[in-house]
C-alpha cells in the first residue's frame, strides 16, 4: 500500500460494493483504480499527472466519471452505514453545518457539450459568486460521532437556510433485514443560519427533536411583543457545546486537496469526490 491509498480494511468493505463487469474483456484491476481516484482526489494533481503505477490515467478518469454519474460511493457510503446502524454504532444526534470551497479556474470550463452528464445536473453546476470567488458550499450532516452521513453540493452564495429541509431528508440508512430505511434523526443540532420557524416547523411534524439557537433580532422582536410574542424555543446549552464536532469533520475531509479546493468541472463528479473521500470515516467505524 503506497501513501494516500485505501488501507486493506477499508478495501474489504469497498470492493464488494463496486459494480463487476461478467461480460467483456478482463478490465484493469479495480483497486488498482480506486486508489488512483483516492490518490488523485487527495493530492489534487490533474488526472493527466497520475503515476504510472496506477495504470492509464484515461482508464481511472472514465470509470470515476462513470461511477459518478451512477451514483456508486454515495451508494457504498449507504450500505456502510446500514452495516454501521445494524452494530448500533450510528449515534442519530445529527450535527448538521457547511463550509465553503473556493473552485479552481479549471472547474469553471464547463467542457465540449454531449459528453457524459448525469440528467439531473444543473447548467450552473453548483459555482456561484460569493466573496471568496468563485466558490461551491457542502452542507453536510453528520452523526453524533462526527462522520458523514448524507450530503449536499451548492453554490457558494447559496444560504444555509435554503437547505435546512433538503438536508435532512437525504439521510437514509437502509436496513440490512427487513424493514424501511431510517430517515430520521432523534435530534438536529445547528447553528443560527438555521434558526428560520419554517425549518422549526419543520422538524416539529416530523416528530424531531432540535437544538438551535436564535439570533438576536428574533429576540428581540419576541421580548418587544410581550405575550403575543410566545415562549422562546428550547435550547440546549450543554448539547450545543458538542457542536465542534461538525468543524472536525469538515477539517478531516479537507485532509484531501481535492476537496479542499474544487478541481472538478461537473456537481456528479465533485458529490462523487466528497463521497469517496467520506468513506474511510466511516468505514473505520465499522
Amino acid at each position: 500500500m503506497q501513501r494516500h491509498e485505501l488501507t486493506d480494511q477499508d478495501w474489504d468493505l469497498l470492493a464488494p460494493l463496486i459494480p463487476s463487469a461478467p461480460n467483456g474483456r478482463p478490465r484493469v484491476d479495480d483497486r488498482r483504480v480506486i486508489n488512483g481516484m483516492v490518490y488523485k482526489i487527495r493530492t489534487g494533481l490533474p488526472w493527466r499527472d497520475l503515476p504510472d503505477r496506477y495504470g492509464p490515467w484515461q482508464t481511472v478518469h472514465t470509470r470515476f466519471r462513470r461511477y459518478a454519474l451512477r451514483g456508486v460511493f454515495t451508494q457504498a457510503l449507504q450500505q456502510i452505514q446500514a452495516q454501521a446502524d445494524a452494530a448500533g454504532d450510528i449515534d442519530w444526534l445529527v450535527w448538521i453545518g457547511s463550509t465553503i470551497v473556493r473552485a479552481h479556474q479549471h472547474a469553471a470550463a464547463t467542457g465540449r457539450k454531449g459528453g457524459m452528464r448525469r440528467p439531473d445536473e444543473p447548467d450552473g453546476e453548483a459555482l456561484g459568486r460569493s466573496r471568496a470567488g468563485l466558490t461551491t458550499k457542502i452542507p453536510l450532516a453528520r452523526d453524533g460521532s462526527g462522520r458523514p452521513l448524507a450530503l449536499l453540493i451548492t453554490p457558494g452564495q447559496r444560504h444555509d437556510g435554503v437547505c435546512a429541509q433538503p438536508l435532512p431528508e437525504r439521510i437514509c440508512v437502509p436496513r440490512l433485514g427487513p424493514g424501511r430505511p431510517r430517515c430520521r434523526p432523534a435530534r438536529v443540532i445547528a447553528d443560527k443560519a438555521y434558526t428560520s420557524r419554517g425549518f422549526r416547523t419543520y422538524l416539529r411534524k416530523r416528530g424531531i427533536g432540535h437544538t438551535i439557537p436564535g439570533k438576536a433580532d428574533q429576540q428581540r422582536h419576541r421580548r418587544n411583543r410581550g405575550r403575543r410574542g410566545g415562549r422562546p424555543p428550547a435550547f440546549d446549552r450543554e448539547a450545543y457545546r458538542r457542536r465542534n464536532t461538525v468543524e472536525r469533520c469538515f477539517n478531516r475531509l479537507k485532509h484531501s486537496r481535492g476537496i479542499a479546493t474544487r478541481y472538478d468541472k461537473t456537481t456528479a463528479s465533485f458529490e462523487a469526490a466528497v463521497s469517496l473521500t467520506s468513506f474511510p470515516l466511516r468505514a473505520r467505524s465499522v
